[in-house]
Formats: C-alpha cells, sequence, structure tokens
C-alpha cells in the first residue's frame, strides 16, 4: 500500500451554496474575492450545480442507510452479547464499536463524493499577509522553517515573525543565522522576536498578533517545512471561499515519515484522516479546527476574539469561537506544509493527551455549539460521540480482542467485520483523492506498507486509549503544559 514522498524524501532523491443563519449566507458563485476586491468574479459553471444543502441531505441518507443495515445485520450478535452484558450494555457496546464508526465513515465517503467548491485561481493582486512562527527549543528544525517560507514566491508582501518562546536551547541562534541566511523577494520580510521567558504558544502567537501589518494571518509551527506555494494556495482559497469565512486550514502532513514505524503510521493517520475530516467540514462551512501548524485568519476576527486564549488546545479553542459567532472556516487541501511528528510513544501520548484535552476545553468554552442550527452541528455532536467511542473501544473492544485470541469471541468476532468492508472502501477512495491532489502538485507517492497495516489493525489501539487518559487529565483538572517534546 503506497503512502507519500514527503520533502525529505524527495532531496534524497534529487463549496459554496447557501446556509440560512449565518455570516456566510451568499448566492452560489460569490466568493471573497468579490468582497475584498483582489479578483473578478468566479463564472457560474454551466454543468448542474447541487446546493451544498442537498448533498447534506444525501450523505446523511447514505449514512443512515448504511447504519440501519448495519444493526440488521447484527442482530444475532446483539443477542449473544446480551446474555453476556443484559441488552442496554450490549446495544451500547455494538452501537460504539460498529454502528456509530460506520455511520461516520459512510457520511464522510458520500460527502467527499459529492464536494465541488469554488476553484482556487491566481489573483490580480495579492494581499499583504503576517506569519506568525511560535518557536519553542526548536533548534533541530527552526532554520529549515525559515528557509522554507523564505523560499516562498509569494507575489505580495510578506511580514515574517519569527517567535521565540524562551527557548533553552541554541533556537535563537539557529533562527537568526537562518534569517541572515535567506534569500528574501522584495516585499518580504524576516524578524525574530525574542522572548525573556517562556509564557506559552498562545501568548507568544499573541505577542505576534499585536505586531501583525496586514490584514491575513497565517500560523506556522517552528518545526514544520512549508512546501512550494503553500502561502499562495491557502491564500487563494481564502479568497474564493464565502465572504463570510474567517479562516483557512492548510494541509499539514509528515516529513519525518522514514524515522521508525510510528511516524510512519502516523504518516496515514495525517495523509488519510485528518485531512478527509477537514475536507468533509470545510464542505459543510465549518472545519472544526484551523490548526495552529498552518492555517490562515482573519487579523480582525482574531483581535475581536481577544486572540489565542492560554489553554492547551489554543487552536481548536478560538476555531471554535468563531463558528459560536457564524463564521465560516474553511480548508484548502493543496497548501501544504509538511510537519515534524512525535518519532517516540511518550512524545506521541503527551501530543494526542493534548489533542483531548483540547476537545473537552473546546466544549467547556463554547457549549452554545451544541445547540447552534446550521449544518456543522452534527459534527460537533460528531465530537461529543468521541468519548463514549474512545471508552467503548479501550474498555470494551480492545478486551474483546484478547478473548478472541482465546477463543471466545463474544465481542469481537465474524460480526466484528461487518465494520471492515466500509474501512477499506473508505481507506481506497481517500487515498484516490488524496493521490490526485499530490500528482497535481509533483509530489510523489511512495510504498508504506508497514505503516498502512499498523494504521489499519494496531493505530487505535495505541491511540484512543491515549485518549481516554487524556479525558481523565482534563476531567480531574490536573496540570496543564503545551507541547510534546
Amino acid at each position: 500500500m503506497p503512502g507519500y514522498v514527503a520533502p525529505e524524501c524527495v532531496a534524497d532523491s534529487g463549496g459554496g451554496g447557501k446556509e440560512a443563519g449565518t455570516a456566510n449566507a451568499v448566492p452560489h458563485g460569490s466568493t471573497r474575492g468579490e468582497a475584498l476586491g483582489l479578483s473578478e468574479p468566479l463564472e457560474r459553471g454551466t454543468g448542474f450545480y447541487l446546493p451544498v444543502r442537498a448533498k447534506y441531505a444525501i450523505a446523511l441518507v447514505v449514512a443512515l442507510t448504511w447504519a440501519a443495515l448495519s444493526i440488521w445485520l447484527s442482530l444475532r450478535w446483539l443477542d449473544d452479547l446480551s446474555g453476556l452484558l443484559g441488552r442496554p450494555m450490549a446495544i451500547v457496546v455494538i452501537a460504539f464499536i460498529a454502528y456509530v464508526p460506520g455511520f461516520m465513515n459512510a457520511f464522510l465517503i458520500s460527502s467527499i463524493l459529492l464536494d465541488k467548491r469554488p476553484e482556487r485561481r491566481r489573483l490580480d493582486r495579492y494581499p499583504g499577509v503576517s506569519i506568525l512562527v511560535a518557536c519553542y527549543n526548536e533548534s533541530g528544525n527552526i532554520a529549515a522553517t525559515i528557509g522554507s517560507i523564505a523560499l516562498q514566491d509569494y507575489a505580495g508582501a510578506m511580514q515574517v515573525l519569527v517567535l521565540d518562546d524562551g527557548s533553552t536551547d541554541d533556537s535563537v541562534a539557529v533562527a537568526e543565522a537562518a534569517i541572515r541566511a535567506a534569500m528574501l523577494r522584495p516585499g518580504h520580510h524576516i524578524e525574530l522576536v525574542r522572548g525573556e521567558r517562556n509564557i506559552g504558544k498562545a501568548g507568544v502567537l499573541n505577542r505576534g498578533l499585536a505586531m501583525c501589518e496586514h490584514d491575513i494571518v497565517i500560523t506556522i509551527d517552528g518545526d514544520s517545512w512549508v512546501y512550494e506555494d503553500a502561502i499562495q494556495r491557502i491564500v487563494e482559497r481564502y479568497v474564493a471561499d464565502p465572504p463570510g469565512t474567517r479562516a483557512v486550514a492548510g494541509a499539514v502532513l509528515v516529513r519525518n515519515s522514514r524515522e521508525n514505524w510510528l511516524t510512519r503510521v502516523q504518516e496515514w493517520d495525517y495523509f488519510h484522516g485528518i485531512a478527509a475530516v477537514k475536507r468533509m467540514q470545510s464542505m459543510y462551512h465549518g472545519t472544526l479546527v484551523a490548526q495552529g501548524a498552518f492555517s490562515l485568519y482573519d487579523r480582525d476576527s482574531l483581535r475581536e476574539l481577544g486572540g489565542w486564549p492560554p489553554c492547551v488546545g489554543e487552536d481548536i479553542v478560538v476555531s471554535w469561537a468563531l463558528l459560536e459567532r457564524g463564521h465560516r472556516i474553511g480548508y484548502c487541501e493543496d497548501a501544504v506544509v509538511f510537519t515534524s511528528v512525535p518519532d517516540e510513544l511518550a512524545q506521541f501520548a503527551r501530543q494526542r493527551k493534548r489533542w483531548s484535552r483540547g476537545l473537552l476545553e473546546a466544549f467547556k468554552t463554547h457549549p452554545r455549539l451544541l445547540s447552534k442550527a446550521r449544518m456543522t452541528l452534527i459534527f460537533i455532536w460528531w465530537n461529543v460521540l468521541f468519548l463514549p467511542l474512545d471508552l467503548v473501544y479501550t474498555f470494551a473492544f480492545i478486551p474483546g480482542v484478547v478473548l478472541a485470541l482465546f477463543g471466545h469471541y463474544y465481542i469481537a468476532g465474524i460480526m466484528t467485520l461487518l465494520v471492515l468492508p466500509l474501512a477499506v472502501i473508505w481507506n481506497a477512495f481517500i487515498y484516490r483523492v488524496q493521490h490526485a491532489m499530490f500528482k497535481r502538485q509533483d509530489l510523489k507517492v511512495r510504498r508504506n506498507i508497514t505503516g498502512f497495516l499498523s494504521y489499519m489493525l494496531v493505530y487505535s489501539m495505541l491511540l484512543q486509549p491515549i485518549c481516554v487518559w487524556g479525558y481523565a487529565a482534563e476531567t480531574l483538572g490536573l496540570r496543564k503544559r503545551w507541547g510534546t517534546k
């Protein structure tokens, strides 16, 4: 099964529409470019246009039909498990092992099949951008990050602020050397902003926000490598999207996938899972997370919110604040940044624990999103289901797999295989979509069989108990800290 060639590998080998009640209710074909006066209106396509709400309804019907079929096929399994756990508990276990994941996958596949967003195209005039690069103890990565930004052939003005968060290694010296060596085009400027002490990622981002000269703000992590034209592409997507758009998430993929099995499996998580979900959510006017590793924001909207909140999940909380105000968050699948993912299990556990805590922080900070009438409401409740999904997987399915190894098929057995066909279809389809996007950018696809098999068979058994750990830590109010190092 193929994977993809990340930047270091290349070096080695030489939908518009209407949504009532939201700020982005605009006619099909109307774009943010019109509102900003940066381009001519996009011409309406000559083919048949299916409104976003109709696509939403079709995807929902397909997902409910799949769920109904799963329920019918699992009746015998339900009877057998009821004899062991009782009817109510058996329903809960099977629902979160088979019914809910099946519904989610069917909805996702249907949505992406129907996806047709406004075309991203070159602009007559590119707006100025301010880029914030948060950096804490990134001496091994920050030079490559700065170098990749310096190579961006962006036609507008570009202000880059490298925000040191009181690093205790030699990140500052490395960054200064990289800035001196950078060959910048006219109108581009890179500046290092030194921090005397560590104040956290939200703190340094807010420090940078106060210094931003341009209306568009882009965040990039200090361990990321910005692929060619990524800044141009994410700005073009922002301009092409409906006027209610206040943020656009870029595509974050794995840079260090060759290091070991853990980075290989994360390659698939970013390449398939995260990318597909963001694309689906943006189709219905609300990507739930404009991730700090690479996202574009409207500066004035950020300042109205008071910037990024001081929490471990600052990117998801600020994203939900935008959604709560009726704004739209888009996704640009071909604006690519490659990031260095954790290569040690302890690092990985801390990162995913932080992500889980960030999700609970978002729910506690913006509970009104649970009842806000818009198409993205389904994804908010989708996230609510992550907690019982992770709990059932950790405390029921994993023990069930262990029992099955000893010949006891109460939980994991033949009927469990009903989930696999849709999972295989989902992975094959997402791979085809992502492969096409890579081909358009001259990125090479390579084989990563070990990573794929681990992603399919083992990854959830590692990831979901860590998520449960994160939920427990946030619920118990344990000490927080940002970072994966």
